[in-house]
C-alpha cells in the first residue's frame, strides 16, 4: 500500500477524521476525491494543483485520483490515517490552514476595494437575471428576510454538482462579509445558509456552509489579498483563476460577488447627501 503523506487541512479537516463513521466515496476525479461520512459532511483529498479548502485535505501524491480509484473503493479510518482504496493517507503532522479570510482588514478597506473591483474585467455570467438583482440589493441593505426568500428561490437552481443558483449565492455571501460589520455579516450569512444549504447537492451544501461560516477556498483568499493590497495586475490574475474554476461555477461565484457590490454602491450614492 502506497503510504501519502497530507501536507495541509483546515481545523474542519481534523473534525472530520476524528468523528467519522460509516465512510464512502461520493464523487472521484482527476485531482480530488470527495468523501462522505455518516452525518452527511464532507471531506475532499485534493492535490496540491487544487490546494487548500474549508473541507480539503491536501496530499503530496500527483498521481490521478481516477486511476487507482472508484466510487465502490472502501473508504475508513485507522489510528489517525485515511485509507481509500489501496491508498494510505498519514495525516497526523498536517499542516493546519485557516479556511476563513481576513474579513475586518477587507471591511475595513470596503470603498478601496469598491472601487478596484470596478476597475477588473470580469465578465457576469448568462446566469445573472432580475433574481439576482433582487438578492444583490437586499444583501446590500441587509434585509435579511427578504434575502432569505430570494436566495431559497436560486438555492439548487440549475445543473452540475454546485448548480449555477447556490455559486451565485456563495460569491454573494462572501460579499456580504466585506461590505457588513461582522456582526451584520454573520447574521446574514447564517440565515441565507440555513435555507438553502438543504435545498441543494451535498458537495455544494458543503461549499454554502462553509461561506456560511465566513470560510472560503485558496483562491478567494489570493483574490483578497491582492485586493487589500490594492494591486490591480495582481487582482485580476487572481480573479481569472476563479473564473477557471469548473465550466461556469467560478464566472457565476463571482457574479454574485460583484452583484452585491455593484448593489452596495448604488445603495450608497443614494443614501448619502449630494
Amino acid at each position: 500500500m502506497p503510504l501519502i503523506k497530507a501536507l495541509s487541512c483546515s481545523p474542519n479537516v481534523h473534525h472530520w477524521i476524528h468523528t467519522s463513521h460509516q465512510l464512502r466515496i461520493l464523487h472521484i476525479f482527476d485531482n480530488a476525491c470527495n468523501l462522505l461520512n455518516k452525518r452527511e459532511e464532507i471531506l475532499s483529498v485534493v492535490s496540491q494543483k487544487i490546494g487548500n479548502g474549508p473541507f480539503n485535505l491536501v496530499i503530496s501524491d500527483a498521481r490521478l485520483f481516477s486511476e487507482p480509484l472508484s466510487v465502490n473503493s472502501p473508504v475508513s479510518i485507522q489510528m489517525g490515517q485515511l485509507h481509500i482504496g489501496d491508498w494510505v493517507i498519514h495525516t497526523e503532522g498536517a499542516d493546519v490552514w485557516c479556511p476563513r479570510p481576513h474579513w475586518e482588514n477587507l471591511h475595513h478597506k470596503k470603498m478601496p476595494i469598491l472601487t478596484q473591483l470596478t476597475q477588473l474585467d470580469m465578465p457576469f455570467s448568462q446566469f445573472y437575471n432580475p433574481l439576482v438583482t433582487k438578492l444583490a440589493y437586499t444583501i446590500a441593505n441587509a434585509d435579511i428576510e427578504e434575502s432569505k426568500a430570494i436566495a431559497s428561490q436560486l438555492a439548487g437552481l440549475g445543473q452540475g454538482l454546485t448548480p449555477s443558483g447556490d455559486d451565485i449565492l456563495l460569491g454573494a455571501t462572501l460579499a456580504a462579509w466585506i461590505i457588513h460589520p461582522l456582526d451584520i455579516a454573520t447574521e446574514i450569512a447564517k440565515e441565507i445558509t440555513d435555507i438553502t444549504a438543504p435545498q441543494t447537492t451535498s458537495l455544494s451544501a458543503a461549499w454554502l456552509r462553509s461561506a456560511g461560516n465566513g470560510e472560503a477556498g485558496i483562491l478567494w483568499h489570493e483574490f483578497f489579498d491582492t485586493l487589500l493590497s490594492e494591486n490591480n495586475i495582481q487582482a485580476q490574475a487572481a480573479s481569472d483563476k476563479i473564473l477557471a474554476v469548473g465550466e461556469t461555477s467560478g464566472m457565476d461565484a463571482l457574479t454574485g460577488f460583484m452583484a452585491v457590490f455593484i448593489a452596495y454602491a448604488e445603495h450608497e450614492a443614494t443614501s448619502c447627501p449630494s
